[in-house]
């Protein structure tokens, strides 16, 4: 199944901001990989959605980024499928506290491997390619970068790394590859998370100059500018957070 279109993986694609993302992206004639790791449901469930719309124009992969192993199967089987890379979109996250005291090697295993870790060695394996087709790669950062949230160390040291590296590669990647990355802020609630009670939310609604919560669309839509409609920038970190970053 060879494609004409481009060819873009994203990873963490099955739901919430990944899956926006691969929605908008697929609505402006690109083909889409979707890597998952749990969420097989919501991947067959996109996929199929995708394929309606375009047939043939979505495939689901399943792995654990923190296994690095698995990454070189990811590019592997984009390229064997569609024929071609163009843009890889480093999207998957883990995101829970890690307060002094309570912390361990196995959360830092964790969060570093599937926030920063697997971006680099996925950007590693997917550059020839990336080369061939004068692709780019988007990361997905956070606001917090630059005043990391209490008790969140681990996380906080991952997408600031995340953020370096993103300028890292665009250097080492020019002048052929572009690396970007966008930082969202209040866009969605972490699942599963008790911190997030309705005094908090409202708390950080009101800490974003907009006074309101942003949607995952707003991520995909600066995920598609950089892509599609930025051939001049490279090594920028676009927020995307109602501009709570300049009130925190």
């Amino acid at each position: 199944m060879k494609s004409n279109r481009k060819i873009a993986l994203v990873t963490g694609g099955a739901k919430r901001i990944g899956q926006a993302i691969c929605k908008l992206l697929h609505e402006s004639d690109i083909d889409i990989m979707i890597h998952y790791r749990h969420s097989a449901d919501e991947a067959k469930k996109l996929k199929e959605d995708l394929n309606k719309i375009r047939k043939g124009s979505a495939s689901i992969i399943q792995g654990d980024l923190v296994n690095t192993s698995i990454l070189p199967n990811l590019v592997e089987e984009t390229i064997k499928t569609y024929g071609r890379l163009d843009i890889l979109i480093n999207n998957a996250s883990s995101y829970y506290p890690t307060e002094i005291g309570k912390m361990n090697e196995k959360n830092w295993n964790d969060l570093i491997g599937s926030n920063l870790k697997a971006p680099l060695f996925l950007s590693q394996l997917a550059a020839n390619e990336l080369i061939k087709t004068k692709g780019c790669i988007i990361n997905i950062t956070d606001t917090h970068i630059d005043k990391p949230k209490k008790n969140y160390i681990i996380y906080s040291i991952a997408k600031s790394g995340l953020a370096t590296l993103t300028k890292s590669l665009a250097q080492e990647l020019s002048p052929d590859v572009r690396v970007n990355a966008v930082a969202p802020g209040p866009v969605l609630w972490p699942e599963n998370n008790e911190e997030f009670n309705d005094i908090y939310k409202q708390r950080v609604i009101s800490q974003t100059l907009l006074k309101k919560l942003g949607r995952p669309e707003d991520v995909a839509m600066a995920v598609k500018f950089l892509v599609l409609d930025a051939p001049f920038i490279t090594g920028h970190i676009l927020a995307v957070d109602g501009g709570r970053s300049l009130s925190l």
